[in-house]
Protein backbone atom coordinates (compact mmCIF):
# COMPACT_ATOMS: atom_id res chain seq x y z
CA UNK A 1 0.00 0.00 0.00
CA UNK A 2 1.59 3.23 -1.13
CA UNK A 3 1.66 6.09 1.31
CA UNK A 4 2.72 9.68 0.97
CA UNK A 5 5.95 10.32 2.76
CA UNK A 6 9.13 12.31 2.29
CA UNK A 7 8.42 12.86 -1.40
CA UNK A 8 5.10 14.62 -0.71
CA UNK A 9 4.86 18.13 -2.15
CA UNK A 10 2.51 21.02 -1.43
CA UNK A 11 -0.46 20.70 -3.76
CA UNK A 12 0.13 23.93 -5.68
CA UNK A 13 3.84 23.17 -6.05
CA UNK A 14 3.30 19.84 -7.80
CA UNK A 15 4.68 19.58 -11.37
CA UNK A 16 2.43 20.22 -14.40
CA UNK A 17 2.46 16.52 -15.28
CA UNK A 18 0.76 15.75 -11.97
CA UNK A 19 -2.09 18.15 -12.66
CA UNK A 20 -2.56 16.78 -16.16
CA UNK A 21 -2.78 13.26 -14.78
CA UNK A 22 -5.16 14.15 -11.95
CA UNK A 23 -7.63 15.42 -14.56
CA UNK A 24 -7.03 12.41 -16.80
CA UNK A 25 -7.79 10.02 -13.93
CA UNK A 26 -10.86 11.98 -12.84
CA UNK A 27 -12.36 12.36 -16.31
CA UNK A 28 -11.62 8.77 -17.33
CA UNK A 29 -13.30 7.34 -14.25
CA UNK A 30 -16.23 9.77 -14.49
CA UNK A 31 -16.70 8.87 -18.16
CA UNK A 32 -16.68 5.19 -17.31
CA UNK A 33 -19.08 5.58 -14.40
CA UNK A 34 -21.58 7.26 -16.70
CA UNK A 35 -22.11 3.78 -18.18
CA UNK A 36 -22.26 1.74 -14.97
CA UNK A 37 -25.93 2.28 -14.10
CA UNK A 38 -26.93 0.64 -17.39
CA UNK A 39 -26.30 -2.58 -15.48
CA UNK A 40 -27.95 -1.66 -12.18
CA UNK A 41 -30.95 0.65 -12.49
CA UNK A 42 -32.38 -0.87 -15.64
CA UNK A 43 -34.47 -3.13 -13.38
CA UNK A 44 -36.55 -0.33 -11.85
CA UNK A 45 -37.30 1.02 -15.30
CA UNK A 46 -38.79 -2.26 -16.54
CA UNK A 47 -40.78 -3.19 -13.40
CA UNK A 48 -44.11 -2.36 -15.14
CA UNK A 49 -43.16 -4.71 -18.00
CA UNK A 50 -42.07 -7.45 -15.59
CA UNK A 51 -45.34 -7.22 -13.67
CA UNK A 52 -47.28 -7.55 -16.91
CA UNK A 53 -45.13 -10.31 -18.46
CA UNK A 54 -44.27 -12.54 -15.48
CA UNK A 55 -47.24 -11.65 -13.24
CA UNK A 56 -45.05 -10.81 -10.25
CA UNK A 57 -46.42 -8.54 -7.51
CA UNK A 58 -45.09 -5.15 -6.45
CA UNK A 59 -43.87 -6.74 -3.23
CA UNK A 60 -41.94 -9.37 -5.20
CA UNK A 61 -40.47 -6.67 -7.44
CA UNK A 62 -39.41 -4.89 -4.25
CA UNK A 63 -37.74 -8.08 -2.95
CA UNK A 64 -35.72 -8.47 -6.15
CA UNK A 65 -34.62 -4.83 -6.01
CA UNK A 66 -33.78 -5.15 -2.31
CA UNK A 67 -31.67 -8.26 -2.95
CA UNK A 68 -29.60 -6.48 -5.60
CA UNK A 69 -29.09 -3.45 -3.36
CA UNK A 70 -28.03 -5.60 -0.42
CA UNK A 71 -25.71 -7.54 -2.71
CA UNK A 72 -24.23 -4.18 -3.72
CA UNK A 73 -23.92 -3.16 -0.07
CA UNK A 74 -22.12 -6.39 0.79
CA UNK A 75 -19.80 -5.80 -2.14
CA UNK A 76 -19.14 -2.27 -0.89
CA UNK A 77 -17.93 -3.64 2.44
CA UNK A 78 -15.20 -5.72 0.83
CA UNK A 79 -14.29 -4.25 -2.56
CA UNK A 80 -12.99 -0.94 -1.26
CA UNK A 81 -10.62 -2.68 1.12
CA UNK A 82 -9.55 -5.33 -1.41
CA UNK A 83 -8.84 -2.69 -4.05
CA UNK A 84 -6.53 -0.90 -1.59
CA UNK A 85 -4.52 -4.10 -1.48
CA UNK A 86 -4.67 -5.28 -5.10
CA UNK A 87 -5.16 -2.19 -7.28
CA UNK A 88 -8.01 0.19 -7.94
CA UNK A 89 -8.12 0.12 -11.74
CA UNK A 90 -7.97 -3.68 -11.95
CA UNK A 91 -10.94 -3.97 -9.61
CA UNK A 92 -12.92 -1.37 -11.56
CA UNK A 93 -12.44 -3.10 -14.91
CA UNK A 94 -13.28 -6.52 -13.47
CA UNK A 95 -16.48 -5.08 -12.03
CA UNK A 96 -17.52 -3.77 -15.44
CA UNK A 97 -16.97 -7.14 -17.13
CA UNK A 98 -18.75 -9.16 -14.42
CA UNK A 99 -21.68 -6.70 -14.40
CA UNK A 100 -22.15 -7.39 -18.10
CA UNK A 101 -22.13 -11.15 -17.47
CA UNK A 102 -24.69 -11.14 -14.65
CA UNK A 103 -27.02 -8.79 -16.50
CA UNK A 104 -27.12 -11.28 -19.35
CA UNK A 105 -27.88 -14.10 -16.91
CA UNK A 106 -30.70 -12.05 -15.38
CA UNK A 107 -32.24 -11.51 -18.82
CA UNK A 108 -33.12 -15.21 -19.00
CA UNK A 109 -35.20 -15.12 -15.80
CA UNK A 110 -38.71 -16.59 -15.88
CA UNK A 111 -39.69 -16.36 -12.19
CA UNK A 112 -38.88 -14.47 -9.00
CA UNK A 113 -36.22 -17.06 -8.08
CA UNK A 114 -34.48 -17.03 -11.46
CA UNK A 115 -34.43 -13.23 -11.40
CA UNK A 116 -33.36 -12.70 -7.81
CA UNK A 117 -30.30 -14.99 -7.81
CA UNK A 118 -28.32 -13.48 -10.71
CA UNK A 119 -29.55 -9.97 -9.87
CA UNK A 120 -28.21 -10.24 -6.31
CA UNK A 121 -24.83 -11.38 -7.61
CA UNK A 122 -24.93 -8.55 -10.11
CA UNK A 123 -25.26 -6.08 -7.25
CA UNK A 124 -22.22 -7.61 -5.54
CA UNK A 125 -19.95 -7.37 -8.59
CA UNK A 126 -21.27 -3.98 -9.67
CA UNK A 127 -20.00 -2.58 -6.35
CA UNK A 128 -16.47 -3.21 -7.62
CA UNK A 129 -16.83 -0.08 -9.74
CA UNK A 130 -17.59 2.51 -7.03
CA UNK A 131 -15.44 2.54 -3.89
CA UNK A 132 -12.20 1.59 -5.74
CA UNK A 133 -12.86 4.53 -8.06
CA UNK A 134 -13.40 6.93 -5.16
CA UNK A 135 -10.21 5.68 -3.54
CA UNK A 136 -8.31 6.24 -6.78
CA UNK A 137 -9.63 9.81 -7.10
CA UNK A 138 -8.63 10.56 -3.50
CA UNK A 139 -4.99 9.67 -4.26
CA UNK A 140 -4.90 12.58 -6.73
CA UNK A 141 -7.24 15.17 -5.20
CA UNK A 142 -6.72 16.62 -1.67
CA UNK A 143 -9.53 17.87 0.55
CA UNK A 144 -9.35 21.47 -0.68
CA UNK A 145 -10.45 20.38 -4.19
CA UNK A 146 -12.14 17.08 -3.34
CA UNK A 147 -15.66 18.48 -3.33
CA UNK A 148 -15.21 19.52 -6.95
CA UNK A 149 -13.71 16.17 -7.94
CA UNK A 150 -16.35 14.12 -6.15
CA UNK A 151 -19.04 16.41 -7.52
CA UNK A 152 -17.90 15.65 -11.05
CA UNK A 153 -18.00 11.90 -10.35
CA UNK A 154 -21.50 12.22 -8.89
CA UNK A 155 -22.53 14.25 -11.93
CA UNK A 156 -21.38 11.30 -14.03
CA UNK A 157 -23.57 9.06 -11.87
CA UNK A 158 -26.51 11.35 -12.57
CA UNK A 159 -25.70 11.22 -16.26
CA UNK A 160 -25.62 7.44 -15.92
CA UNK A 161 -29.25 7.49 -14.79
CA UNK A 162 -30.10 9.58 -17.85
CA UNK A 163 -28.44 6.94 -20.02
CA UNK A 164 -30.49 4.24 -18.34
CA UNK A 165 -33.70 6.15 -18.98
CA UNK A 166 -32.70 6.98 -22.55
CA UNK A 167 -30.87 3.84 -23.73
CA UNK A 168 -32.39 1.06 -21.62
CA UNK A 169 -35.85 2.65 -21.75
CA UNK A 170 -35.73 2.87 -25.53
CA UNK A 171 -34.39 -0.67 -25.91
CA UNK A 172 -37.09 -2.04 -23.57
CA UNK A 173 -39.89 -0.21 -25.37
CA UNK A 174 -38.85 -1.67 -28.74
CA UNK A 175 -37.40 -5.13 -27.97
CA UNK A 176 -38.82 -5.89 -24.52
CA UNK A 177 -37.47 -5.97 -20.99
CA UNK A 178 -34.98 -8.79 -21.59
CA UNK A 179 -33.11 -6.71 -24.17
CA UNK A 180 -32.56 -3.96 -21.56
CA UNK A 181 -30.34 -6.41 -19.63
CA UNK A 182 -28.31 -7.36 -22.68
CA UNK A 183 -27.34 -4.91 -25.39
CA UNK A 184 -26.69 -1.69 -23.37
CA UNK A 185 -24.15 -3.62 -21.28
CA UNK A 186 -21.68 -3.81 -24.14
CA UNK A 187 -21.09 -0.10 -23.53
CA UNK A 188 -20.34 -0.73 -19.85
CA UNK A 189 -17.78 -3.42 -20.67
CA UNK A 190 -16.11 -1.26 -23.30
CA UNK A 191 -15.90 1.79 -21.03
CA UNK A 192 -14.46 -0.31 -18.20
CA UNK A 193 -11.70 -1.54 -20.50
CA UNK A 194 -10.95 2.00 -21.69
CA UNK A 195 -10.77 3.28 -18.10
CA UNK A 196 -8.31 0.51 -17.20
CA UNK A 197 -6.07 1.56 -20.07
CA UNK A 198 -6.17 5.30 -19.31
CA UNK A 199 -5.76 5.60 -15.53
CA UNK A 200 -3.14 4.84 -12.89
CA UNK A 201 -3.87 4.23 -9.23
CA UNK A 202 -1.41 6.66 -7.65
CA UNK A 203 1.07 9.36 -8.67
CA UNK A 204 3.92 7.09 -7.55
CA UNK A 205 2.96 4.61 -10.30
CA UNK A 206 4.19 7.26 -12.74
CA UNK A 207 7.18 8.43 -10.71
CA UNK A 208 5.33 11.58 -9.61
CA UNK A 209 5.30 12.95 -6.04
CA UNK A 210 2.22 12.64 -3.82
CA UNK A 211 0.37 15.74 -2.65
CA UNK A 212 0.92 16.95 0.90
CA UNK A 213 -2.45 17.10 2.68
CA UNK A 214 -2.60 20.54 4.30
CA UNK A 215 -6.16 20.45 5.63
CA UNK A 216 -6.40 19.71 9.36
CA UNK A 217 -9.35 17.29 9.18
CA UNK A 218 -7.83 15.00 6.57
CA UNK A 219 -4.17 15.37 7.64
CA UNK A 220 -5.12 14.25 11.16
CA UNK A 221 -6.84 11.18 9.69
CA UNK A 222 -3.76 10.40 7.59
CA UNK A 223 -1.32 10.69 10.51
CA UNK A 224 -1.80 7.04 11.46
CA UNK A 225 1.10 4.61 11.93
CA UNK A 226 1.42 2.08 9.08
CA UNK A 227 0.31 -0.79 11.35
CA UNK A 228 -3.14 0.81 11.69
CA UNK A 229 -3.67 0.40 7.96
CA UNK A 230 -3.15 -3.37 7.94
CA UNK A 231 -5.71 -6.15 7.88
CA UNK A 232 -9.11 -5.27 9.32
CA UNK A 233 -7.85 -2.35 11.40
CA UNK A 234 -9.22 0.32 9.02
CA UNK A 235 -12.71 -1.07 9.68
CA UNK A 236 -12.14 -0.74 13.42
CA UNK A 237 -11.00 2.86 13.01
CA UNK A 238 -14.05 3.77 10.96
CA UNK A 239 -16.63 1.98 13.09
CA UNK A 240 -15.36 3.78 16.20
CA UNK A 241 -15.52 7.22 14.56
CA UNK A 242 -18.96 8.58 15.53
CA UNK A 243 -18.88 11.43 13.00
CA UNK A 244 -18.17 8.99 10.20
CA UNK A 245 -21.00 6.72 11.38
CA UNK A 246 -23.47 9.61 11.37
CA UNK A 247 -22.42 10.38 7.79
CA UNK A 248 -23.04 6.72 6.95
CA UNK A 249 -26.59 6.74 8.31
CA UNK A 250 -27.38 10.05 6.62
CA UNK A 251 -26.20 8.48 3.36
CA UNK A 252 -28.61 5.62 4.04
CA UNK A 253 -31.51 7.98 4.65
CA UNK A 254 -30.59 9.87 1.49
CA UNK A 255 -30.59 6.63 -0.48
CA UNK A 256 -34.11 5.90 0.70
CA UNK A 257 -35.12 8.98 -1.26
CA UNK A 258 -32.69 8.66 -4.17
CA UNK A 259 -33.40 5.03 -4.96
CA UNK A 260 -36.95 5.07 -3.71
CA UNK A 261 -37.74 7.52 -6.49
CA UNK A 262 -35.57 5.70 -9.04
CA UNK A 263 -37.30 2.41 -8.27
CA UNK A 264 -40.90 3.53 -7.99
CA UNK A 265 -41.37 6.66 -10.12
CA UNK A 266 -41.90 4.62 -13.32
CA UNK A 267 -44.63 2.59 -11.61
CA UNK A 268 -46.17 5.73 -10.06
CA UNK A 269 -46.60 7.42 -13.42
CA UNK A 270 -47.70 4.17 -15.09
CA UNK A 271 -50.40 3.48 -12.45
CA UNK A 272 -51.43 6.83 -10.99
CA UNK A 273 -50.81 8.83 -14.17
CA UNK A 274 -51.90 6.17 -16.66
CA UNK A 275 -48.83 6.74 -18.88
CA UNK A 276 -47.44 4.21 -21.33
CA UNK A 277 -43.73 3.33 -21.07
CA UNK A 278 -42.58 5.85 -23.70
CA UNK A 279 -44.42 8.78 -22.08
CA UNK A 280 -43.45 7.59 -18.60
CA UNK A 281 -39.76 7.56 -19.58
CA UNK A 282 -40.09 11.05 -21.11
CA UNK A 283 -41.54 12.41 -17.82
CA UNK A 284 -39.44 10.56 -15.24
CA UNK A 285 -36.16 11.33 -17.04
CA UNK A 286 -36.53 14.76 -15.42
CA UNK A 287 -35.49 13.26 -12.07
CA UNK A 288 -32.05 11.94 -13.17
CA UNK A 289 -31.60 15.15 -15.16
CA UNK A 290 -31.82 17.05 -11.87
CA UNK A 291 -29.43 14.57 -10.22
CA UNK A 292 -26.90 15.16 -12.98
CA UNK A 293 -26.96 18.94 -12.46
CA UNK A 294 -26.63 19.11 -8.67
CA UNK A 295 -23.43 17.37 -7.47
CA UNK A 296 -20.79 19.57 -9.07
CA UNK A 297 -22.44 22.74 -7.77
CA UNK A 298 -22.80 21.27 -4.28
CA UNK A 299 -19.15 20.23 -4.25
CA UNK A 300 -17.93 23.60 -5.50
CA UNK A 301 -19.99 25.51 -2.92
CA UNK A 302 -18.70 23.31 -0.10
CA UNK A 303 -15.09 23.82 -1.32
CA UNK A 304 -15.19 27.55 -1.99
CA UNK A 305 -18.00 29.07 0.08
CA UNK A 306 -17.85 26.81 3.15
CA UNK A 307 -14.05 26.19 2.89
CA UNK A 308 -14.37 22.41 2.43
CA UNK A 309 -16.91 22.03 5.23
CA UNK A 310 -19.59 19.66 3.95
CA UNK A 311 -22.24 19.80 6.71
CA UNK A 312 -23.80 23.21 5.81
CA UNK A 313 -24.32 22.15 2.20
CA UNK A 314 -25.88 18.85 3.32
CA UNK A 315 -28.36 20.68 5.59
CA UNK A 316 -29.37 22.97 2.72
CA UNK A 317 -29.84 19.96 0.44
CA UNK A 318 -32.01 18.12 2.97
CA UNK A 319 -34.37 21.04 3.62
CA UNK A 320 -34.82 21.84 -0.07
CA UNK A 321 -35.50 18.23 -1.04
CA UNK A 322 -38.05 17.80 1.77
CA UNK A 323 -39.94 20.81 0.41
CA UNK A 324 -39.97 19.41 -3.13
CA UNK A 325 -41.14 15.96 -1.99
CA UNK A 326 -43.99 17.53 -0.05
CA UNK A 327 -45.03 19.40 -3.18
CA UNK A 328 -44.99 16.15 -5.20
CA UNK A 329 -47.20 14.49 -2.60
CA UNK A 330 -49.88 17.15 -3.02
CA UNK A 331 -49.66 17.54 -6.82
CA UNK A 332 -51.55 15.58 -9.46
CA UNK A 333 -49.71 12.88 -11.45
CA UNK A 334 -51.72 14.04 -14.47
CA UNK A 335 -50.12 17.52 -14.38
CA UNK A 336 -47.07 16.50 -16.36
CA UNK A 337 -45.55 19.97 -16.69
CA UNK A 338 -45.57 20.51 -12.92
CA UNK A 339 -44.37 16.94 -12.44
CA UNK A 340 -41.34 17.47 -14.68
CA UNK A 341 -40.43 20.70 -12.86
CA UNK A 342 -40.71 19.07 -9.42
CA UNK A 343 -38.74 16.00 -10.48
CA UNK A 344 -35.89 18.15 -11.81
CA UNK A 345 -35.85 20.15 -8.57
CA UNK A 346 -36.06 16.98 -6.47
CA UNK A 347 -33.08 15.37 -8.17
CA UNK A 348 -31.11 18.62 -8.18
CA UNK A 349 -31.57 19.43 -4.48
CA UNK A 350 -30.94 15.83 -3.41
CA UNK A 351 -27.67 15.73 -5.34
CA UNK A 352 -26.32 18.91 -3.74
CA UNK A 353 -25.20 16.98 -0.62
CA UNK A 354 -21.41 16.17 -0.81
CA UNK A 355 -21.54 13.09 1.44
CA UNK A 356 -18.98 11.09 -0.53
CA UNK A 357 -16.41 13.84 -0.12
CA UNK A 358 -17.19 14.05 3.61
CA UNK A 359 -16.45 10.34 4.10
CA UNK A 360 -13.03 10.59 2.45
CA UNK A 361 -12.30 13.81 4.36
CA UNK A 362 -12.90 12.05 7.67
CA UNK A 363 -10.96 8.89 6.75
CA UNK A 364 -8.03 10.27 4.75
CA UNK A 365 -6.76 8.99 1.43
CA UNK A 366 -5.08 5.83 2.82
CA UNK A 367 -8.41 4.40 4.04
CA UNK A 368 -10.50 6.04 1.33
CA UNK A 369 -11.51 2.82 -0.41
CA UNK A 370 -12.63 1.21 2.84
CA UNK A 371 -14.39 4.41 3.91
CA UNK A 372 -16.20 4.86 0.59
CA UNK A 373 -17.29 1.23 0.72
CA UNK A 374 -18.56 1.34 4.30
CA UNK A 375 -20.42 4.59 3.64
CA UNK A 376 -22.02 3.22 0.48
CA UNK A 377 -22.85 -0.10 2.17
CA UNK A 378 -24.99 1.80 4.68
CA UNK A 379 -26.62 3.56 1.75
CA UNK A 380 -27.58 0.31 0.08
CA UNK A 381 -28.77 -1.30 3.31
CA UNK A 382 -31.31 1.50 3.58
CA UNK A 383 -31.98 1.48 -0.17
CA UNK A 384 -32.81 -2.21 -0.05
CA UNK A 385 -35.17 -1.69 2.88
CA UNK A 386 -37.08 1.03 1.04
CA UNK A 387 -37.58 -1.29 -1.93
CA UNK A 388 -39.40 -3.93 0.07
CA UNK A 389 -41.13 -1.56 2.51
CA UNK A 390 -42.49 0.75 -0.19
CA UNK A 391 -43.57 -2.19 -2.35
CA UNK A 392 -45.32 -3.78 0.64
CA UNK A 393 -46.90 -0.47 1.69
CA UNK A 394 -48.27 0.14 -1.80
CA UNK A 395 -49.84 -3.32 -1.86
CA UNK A 396 -51.56 -3.00 1.54
CA UNK A 397 -52.53 0.69 1.30
CA UNK A 398 -54.25 0.57 -2.05
CA UNK A 399 -51.39 2.44 -3.76
CA UNK A 400 -51.30 5.44 -1.40
CA UNK A 401 -48.62 7.35 -3.30
CA UNK A 402 -48.97 10.69 -1.42
CA UNK A 403 -48.11 8.91 1.83
CA UNK A 404 -44.98 7.45 0.20
CA UNK A 405 -43.73 10.89 -0.85
CA UNK A 406 -44.55 12.26 2.61
CA UNK A 407 -42.45 9.56 4.28
CA UNK A 408 -39.55 10.32 1.94
CA UNK A 409 -39.75 14.01 2.89
CA UNK A 410 -39.59 13.08 6.58
CA UNK A 411 -36.29 11.22 6.06
CA UNK A 412 -34.72 14.40 4.71
CA UNK A 413 -35.75 16.41 7.75
CA UNK A 414 -34.26 13.74 10.02
CA UNK A 415 -31.02 13.85 8.02
CA UNK A 416 -30.78 17.63 8.44
CA UNK A 417 -31.03 17.25 12.21
CA UNK A 418 -28.38 14.53 12.35
CA UNK A 419 -25.74 16.20 10.15
CA UNK A 420 -25.73 19.28 12.38
CA UNK A 421 -23.84 17.16 14.93
CA UNK A 422 -20.99 16.36 12.56
CA UNK A 423 -19.70 19.91 11.91
CA UNK A 424 -17.21 18.94 9.24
Amino acid sequence: MARSGGNAVRYHDLPPAYHRWKWRVLLAFAGFYASVYLGRFNFGLVIPLLIEDLRISRTEAGFITMAMMWGFGLGDLVHGRLSERFGFRHWIALGAWLTTLFNWLTSFGVSVLTLILPWTLNGFVNAMCWSPGIAMISQWWPRQDRGKAMGLVSTAAGTAILLVWGISGSVASVWGWRAAFRYPLFLTAAMGTLCWLLVRDRPSDLGLPDYLEEDTVSSRAEALPPDELKGLRPYRRLFTNWRFLIACHITGLGNIVRYGLLTWLPLYYAEAGGLNIKTMVAVTVAYPLGIACGPLLGGLISDKVFRSRRSPMIVISCLLTASVLTAIAFSSPHNLVLGVILLILGGFTLALAPLGALAVDLAGRHMSGTAAGVLDAHGYLYAGLQAIIIGWFLDISGRNWPAVFGMLAATRLLSALLIMRVRA
